[in-house]
């Protein structure tokens, strides 16, 4: 990420306090230290997600995490528990704390008291918000603003979703993890058809040669009055290249790209990407569009090989019409 152009890079350790705590991924504080150097000499940045939320019989668990974090030099956490804020702020009150979007927050009241209880430094938007939602928490000026530009999406608020837990028993808010690998069983079928099952229930089922990504309920394929199709989200990923200028326009401070759980060709070949993108915009802002081999490249590592600007644009919110003689027109309460 950082050779090809990343000017932070966010990871996690290798336990429950990040919500991508899968077997075999994450770091070791050995390669932690040598990633926090390799990043330092060049002047980019690390950040540790320390954004799940603890039981009360495993906080102390969270507070160690907080305390590696300091210690190893990192140059901010990313949390969304408020007892994990709290923690940090009392005890490493110069490490800038960043609220995950698993923090859930859609509101400026909602990011002015996490600024004024924990004193945040940046918020991470949950990708459920349109464009012009995103532009009103900017107007605000309460924190810099982060969202994502690219990556995964997930239809729900992000640390409100109960869909794992509901099938599996595991919450990633509290286990670290949406479909736990050990729930997860892949089963060969006539013709190398293969369906997935999370915890014995049917989750999808793949032809010989069709593209499977990794399992999560919101992203099956389920049989819906005699029809089977994707009836909660299609695998897809969000990609806001073209909201470029209205992102710098709004005052939004950095934009996210979902890297973990990839491989090194998709970091290598997404950060090049819109790092020449952000480039070309820094020289020549005006008259700015992306360029279609960025986006044939960005297509070519999205899920399902295809991408969407998802709530980012949502059409019935461009106006509101409605049929009364007043206007300008003030409407509240119901609408019928």
């Amino acid at each position: 990420a950082i050779d090809h152009g990343a000017d932070a890079v966010y990871v996690g350790f290798r336990d429950q306090t990040n919500a991508r705590a899968f077997p075999g991924l994450n770091f070791s504080e050995a390669d932690l230290r040598a990633g926090i150097r390799y990043a330092h000499a060049r002047g980019r940045q690390v950040y540790v997600a320390l954004n799940t939320y603890p039981g009360p019989a495993h906080f102390g668990d969270w507070q160690a995490a907080v305390d590696r974090a300091a210690t190893l030099g990192v140059d901010a956490i990313i949390c969304a528990d408020m007892g994990v804020l709290d923690y940090a702020a009392r005890t490493h009150p110069t490490l800038p704390r960043h609220l995950s979007v698993q923090g859930s927050a859609t509101t400026h009241a909602a990011l002015r008291y996490y600024r004024e209880r924990f004193g945040i430094a940046r918020a991470v938007l949950p990708r459920v918000l349109s464009i012009q939602q995103v532009e009103r928490l900017c107007e605000q000026d309460v924190v810099p603003i982060e969202v994502f530009a690219f990556g995964s999406l997930c239809i729900m608020v992000e640390g409100r979703c109960q869909l794992s837990s509901y099938v599996t028993g595991a919450s990633p808010n509290r286990h670290g993890v949406c479909s736990p690998a050990k729930f997860v069983r892949w089963e060969e079928g006539p013709g190398g058809q293969r369906s997935v099952r999370l915890n014995d229930r049917l989750i999808d089922r793949f032809e010989a040669g069709e593209p499977a990504g990794y399992p999560t309920v919101c992203k099956g394929r389920y049989d819906v009055a005699g029809n089977v199709f994707h009836a909660l989200e299609e695998p897809t990923s969000l990609n806001t290249l073209e909201l470029l200028p209205r992102l710098a326009a709004a005052g939004v401070v950095a934009l996210k790209i979902e890297g973990r759980q990839r491989g090194q060709a998709y970091v290598a070949a997404v950060t090049r990407t819109w790092r020449a993108a952000l480039d070309r915009f820094a020289a020549r802002p005006d008259g700015w569009s992306p360029d279609p081999q960025w986006q044939r490249e960005l297509a070519r590592h999205a899920e399902g090989h295809q991408t969407t600007l998802a709530p980012y644009h949502r059409s019935w919110q461009r106006g509101l019409k409605c049929a009364c003689r007043s206007d300008p027109c003030s409407i509240s309460g119901r609408v019928n």
